[in-house]
């Protein structure tokens, strides 16, 4: 027994001295591990009770230190835990329900550099002091600061400046946003910021400075400032942007033409542009050494080299603001250098997992951010394609890394933007060269020369200028091509990972065999399915524009748009934020009809934005109505698309135009059931409808006025009949709507009511199945998405 119990020893022995080593705890697989935790952790409908996270971050600690082949798992663990615990700690910061909608005095810093708008002034600020309301001290807000009702000019507001400690009245709300097909998610990008509320200020009059401005804000303010002055082309504004990372002076039609040539991540300082900047550094300290022979007695010139690009990258990351690509490539520099100083060699895939690793450890909220994505697959493409003696020949490398990384992240661009630049390649050959080696650098110069000198780096920026000029002006027309931008329909959750393989095998080295078949996997995200209906059958989308009213409805082969969201001059527009981007998630590049109930702003603001952004067959509105349409709608109007019914019940021929009572009120009626949208009309005009009942029974009712207690009367609702009705209105808007008895009413009629304040966008099918409904905000449900309280 005992011979054999040895045996046994030696040969357990011998299998753990010959059988795989543990994976490195910050290797690629682990830091892989550590990511996938993460997205798992913040991605769940909700976050896990706080002492599961606890759980999780503990035991995965002890099985990822602990050498041992599970490393990973025990990673994975940890970015669940870590993860969920930094958005619970988030979450538990923003506003609390008592103090929503309360004007509160607070004291505090500016953070950032303002953007002045042409009637407002958004601006974060961190609350200080002990007289703040508890929940507030110490939180990061999200401001605007607006112009008196009816001024003509800018107010005190322009006196803000970075850096600077302001006194404020104020009100706030929690961190809420709209939530539509293609919409900006407010309340993501608000837990990755870590910001706790958003509000404005209120009595501009009693707001007062405390304290100037002062740091490292105010100092890129200052500088801005200089480059505005210095350079009188127009193209200072690109000059301050890419030598400080201020984007402030660029305007949608700047954005509009960057996004349509895939140059939006070159026009900030971007990543590459940090590793200039260090290898700058580098050869300054490897030119110093060269000069002095003697200093490396005291510290070998590698070393120093090294440690002078981490002070450079980090002044740079310092002067734009610590801008995710930039504090990415800082960490990759800072791996590189700490393996240098520790004597260790270091491989691209070992800096990769490291700086990955260390992200996520100290900021995992960076996962929710676009940015995060781009960087680490940019880079992590690159590694995995180009060879390591790279660089040898350098027009060939240039053009493959561009072709590496142009396939690579077409994906995740599809997913996070809905759009393809099917110019940005070409734009990119010209702009990465010139830009990043001739533009920028005159642009560094004339900044580090104006930090020395007051006065000595003007001929610099106007020389970046001068040489961005023609740059911009070919880029302009590439951009006005009808083929320059692409926009993408919104495409299901596992498109990505199909399409990202499909990018894999495309990128395989040649002769691999079936690399066409790999195309293949590109269709679910490039062409995803629209879930049309069938012909006969209707569907409707309710888009949550807020305190306003848009309906999208859609036959087999035709798309009509009922209103277009509030809009406010020379502020938030729907059309533009909420209506245009859920008509290209939803794959309509043509509108066969728009109607606009009546010309109230929450109901016509959003027309101008959508009638620039899709072509538009026929637009309607009441006779009278100040709207720019074509035609107006009357009462016996009708027409007919894929064996679906239109037509108008309100109003009659030469009624005059009295704005709510004017509506055009349209019913659809399918083979499946009939839409009711009677826009903002009263109890006169329903009371009027009334006299002919049959033409009001409809399964679904949006209901009028938002809910307001001046519309759905006792006898409208019972003539309708409605099994859902469906109420537009704002989040805690100032009128109420929808009203409780009003709900109560179509409650007690037999309908289900459903509002966007709570569901967000409302889609709604009609079709041989019966009647479906989608909600928003419970189909892509999150953990940073309210819980409100049931109608």
């Amino acid at each position: 027994m005992a011979s054999v119990a040895s045996a046994v020893a030696a040969w357990a022995r011998s299998s753990a001295s010959t059988g795989p080593a543990p994976p490195h705890p910050l290797g690629l697989g682990c830091a892989a591990a550590l990511l996938a935790g993460a997205v798992a952790g913040l991605f769940l409908p909700a976050l896990p009770p706080a002492p599961l996270r606890w759980l999780a971050l503990v035991a995965g600690v002890l099985a990822w230190t602990w050498p041992w082949r599970g490393r990973a798992a025990g990673a994975l663990l940890v970015g669940v835990g870590w993860a969920g615990l930094h958005a619970g700690w988030a979450l538990a910061a923003w506003l609390p329900p008592d103090l929503e909608a309360r004007e509160v005095r607070v004291a505090g810093q500016v953070l950032g550099l303002p953007q002045h708008e042409a009637r407002r002034t958004r601006f974060q600020f961190r609350v200080e002091g002990d007289d703040a309301p508890e929940p507030l001290r110490g939180r990061r807000l999200q401001l605007s600061w607006y112009d008196d009702f009816g001024a003509q000019e800018a107010g005190p507001r322009m006196a803000l400046q970075p850096g600077a400690r302001w006194e404020f009245q104020l009100k706030l709300r929690a961190p809420r946003g709209l939530a539509n097909p293609g919409g900006f998610d407010a309340g993501r990008h608000a837990l990755a910021q870590r910001i706790a509320a958003t509000g404005y200020v209120r009595a501009p009059q009693l707001a007062r400075e405390l304290a100037p401005a002062a740091g490292i804000d105010a100092w890129r303010a200052r500088m801005a400032t200089r480059i505005e002055a210095a350079v009188p082309s127009p193209s200072s504004r690109f000059v301050r942007a890419l030598a400080l990372g201020d984007t402030r002076g660029l305007d949608d039609a700047d954005w509009e033409t960057l996004r349509a040539v895939g140059l939006t991540h070159l026009i900030a300082i971007s990543g590459f542009h940090v590793g200039l900047v260090a290898g700058f550094f580098a050869w300054l300290a490897v030119v110093a050494w060269w000069l002095c022979p003697s200093l490396g007695r005291w510290w070998p010139r590698p070393q120093a080299a090294a440690v002078a690009a981490v002070l450079g990258a980090a002044g740079y990351a310092a002067v734009a603001g610590f801008a995710l690509p930039t504090v990415r490539t800082l960490l990759m520099i800072a791996v590189v250098a700490g393996a240098r100083l520790g004597r260790r060699p270091l491989g691209a895939w070992q800096a990769l997992s490291l700086a990955l690793a260390v992200m996520l450890l100290v900021d995992p909220l960076a996962v929710l951010q676009a940015g995060f994505w781009l960087s680490f697959a940019g880079v992590a493409w690159l590694v995995w394609c180009l060879p390591a003696q790279a660089g040898r020949r350098w027009l060939r490398d240039f053009l493959t890394a561009q072709g590496v990384a142009t396939l690579g992240l077409l994906p995740l661009g599809a997913v996070l933007f809905l759009q393809a630049s099917l110019a940005g390649p070409l734009a990119n050959l010209l702009a990465v060269p010139w830009w990043s080696l001739v533009v920028v650098p005159l642009s560094l110069l004339g900044t580090g020369l104006e930090a020395l000198h007051a006065g000595a780096g003007g001929w610099a920026w106007r020389a970046a200028a001068a040489c961005f000029d023609p740059s911009w002006a070919l880029f302009e027309r590439m951009a006005a091509s009808p083929l320059a931008l692409w926009w993408l329909p919104e495409a299901r959750a596992w498109a990505l990972p199909l399409a990202l393989f499909g990018a894999f095998w495309l990128l395989l080295p040649r002769g691999v065999p079936g690399w066409p078949l790999a195309l293949l996997l590109w269709l679910p995200l490039l062409w995803p399915a629209r879930e049309l209906p069938r012909p006969g059958g209707v569907e409707l989308h309710v888009l949550d524009v807020g305190q306003g009213l848009a309906v999208v409805v859609r036959s087999a082969d035709h798309a009509l748009l009922y209103d277009a969201g509030p809009a406010v001059r020379d502020g938030w527009d729907a059309g533009e934020r909420a209506v245009m981007p859920a008509l290209r998630a939803l794959g309509i590049a043509r509108l066969d009809r728009v109607v606009i109930s009546h010309a109230d702003q929450d109901h016509a603001g959003g027309w101008p934005a959508v009638r620039r952004g899709v072509p538009v067959d026929a637009s309607l509105a009441p006779a009278g109505a100040p709207v720019d349409v074509q035609g107006a709608c009357e009462a016996e109007q009708g027409w007919t698309w894929d064996g679906v019914r239109f037509g108008f019940l309100h109003p009659p021929p030469h009624f005059p135009y009295l704005r709510n009572e004017a509506s055009c009120v349209l019913r659809i009626e399918s083979p499946h059931g009939v839409v009711l949208l009677p826009g903002d009309i009263g109890e006169v005009v329903e009371r009027r409808l009334l006299r002919e009942p049959a033409a009001l029974r409809a399964d679904v009712v949006v209901v009028a006025h938002h809910g307001s207690d001046g519309s759905s009367s006792a006898g409208f609702v019972a003539a309708t009949g409605a099994r859902l009705a469906l109420v537009a209105a704002g989040h805690g808007n100032r009128f109420g709507h929808p009203r409780e008895a009003v709900v109560r009413r179509w409650q007690r009629h037999g309908a289900e009511v459903l509002a966007t304040p709570r569901s967000g966008a409302i889609r709604v099918w009609l079709d041989a199945d019966g009647l479906a409904v989608r909600e928003r905000r419970a189909w892509r449900s999150r953990s940073w998405h309210p819980d409100d309280p049931p109608l």
